[in-house]
């Protein structure tokens, strides 16, 4: 029976759910959490589970991005008709060089045609509307007129010199002059460059207004002048790059039909906001292409920054842990005390993170057992 006794009472334990209080050692060991910091004794057993290096400096590998080269907008020109009419003579092809004011192709228009015709009426109105006034001050000179008539030429003559310098005015803008009314139109360029693209022939309709059928966009520029030792190339760069990118950065361009040649770019752009379809940054630069090797649409690599860069600071990839969506680390302050920071991170690379802001380099950080202390944190004290 006596021996039934020690037993029967843990039996009893158990059915009411009681437990034994912890061992001394056991509290003892325990850390303790305040104010985000976690402390441990200086004799804990857990320490052992955590390892601790100091963060290296930063070496961040070049940033590549996948990027697409067009015409460099503020050097190009698309060229469309200002008239409607049939194209008599194209007067260039693509890759002659052009001076502003050059003519590029004959459209014979009926449009262009009357524009003549009203700047010929206007000039011939206010010759009339002159030689009237002129005629009413003599008359009234010798009381032959009364002033109403006076006011009236003056008058006439204002309207006149306002339509002459209208319909003058929108010939000379179209290069045209009042000298002839042939209803040619001279389709000029209106700046130098080389001529990149053509998209008539003789004999073809065109008009301002022209579509393209069954859609809502313009038809393509019947010329496209432009200068192509200046190329735009359009990045798309993801959320995580963006810490890498910023106007006037430098890069270099490469592509697969040069490897071996790259040319310099810097970037001009970077938008503020993310493509919602996407999740892309549009990043835009200029690309020099003095050696006219580089074509528009050809896709190409950029590398922006170079190998061993540095970043600030760089820890093993295990120490960095992602709640949420922000990134967070452990720091050593003092020998058994830890604290939680968050860190702006870089991509993983060989199993190194750059640390762009949040910690130093040569600052502990915890390599080993972040999750243990994070579960500690979450931890309420004394469970």
């Amino acid at each position: 029976m006596r021996h039934l006794v020690p037993a029967l009472l843990a039996s009893a334990l158990v059915f009411t759910g009681c437990r034994p209080e912890k061992p001394a050692e056991e509290a003892a060991d325990a850390p303790k959490v305040a104010d985000g910091k976690i402390v441990f004794p200086s004799k804990s057993t857990q320490l052992g589970a955590l390892g601790v290096a100091p963060a290296e400096a930063g070496q961040s590998p070049a940033l590549r991005l996948n990027g697409r080269l067009v015409w460099d907008d503020d050097v190009t020109v698309r060229v469309f008709t200002s008239f409607a009419g049939r194209v008599t003579k194209i007067l260039v092809e693509p890759g002659r060089s052009v001076k502003k004011g050059d003519t590029l192709a004959l459209i014979a228009s009926a449009d262009y045609g009357q524009a003549q015709a009203e700047a010929r009426k206007a000039s011939g109105d206010f010759a009339l509307a002159e030689r009237t006034l002129a005629r009413v001050k003599d008359l009234l000179e010798h009381g032959a007129a009364p002033q109403k008539d006076l006011d009236q030429a003056e008058a006439d003559l204002g309207r006149a010199r306002s339509e002459l310098q209208r319909s003058t005015s929108r010939l000379a803008f179209h290069g045209g002059d009042t000298g002839t009314v042939d209803q040619v139109y001279e389709l000029k360029s209106p700046l130098d460059g080389v001529v990149v693209e053509k998209n008539l022939n003789p004999g073809q309709e065109v008009r301002p207004d022209q579509m393209l059928a069954g859609t809502d966009k313009l038809a393509a520029p019947l010329f496209t002048i432009t200068d192509p030792s200046r190329l735009w190339v359009q990045l798309d760069a993801g959320e995580t790059d963006l810490g890498q990118l910023r106007a006037g950065q430098e890069f270099e361009v490469r592509s697969r039909a040069f490897p071996d040649q790259a040319s310099k770019g810097r970037i001009d752009a970077v938008s503020d906001f993310l493509d919602p379809a996407t999740r892309t940054i549009k990043v835009r630069g200029s690309v020099d292409n003095a050696r006219r090797h580089l074509r528009a649409e050809m896709f190409v690599t950029v590398l922006l920054g170079a190998e061993g860069a540095a970043t600030g600071a760089q820890v093993p990839a295990k120490a960095v842990y992602l709640r949420g969506e922000k990134h967070f680390l452990f720091t050593e302050e003092a020998p058994g005390q830890f604290t939680r920071r968050e860190v702006k991170a870089g991509p993983e690379h060989e199993g190194k993170v750059p640390v762009f802001d949040g910690i130093q380099p040569g600052q502990r950080v915890v390599i080993d057992g972040s999750l243990l202390l994070e579960q500690l944190l979450q931890t309420p004290e004394g469970s």
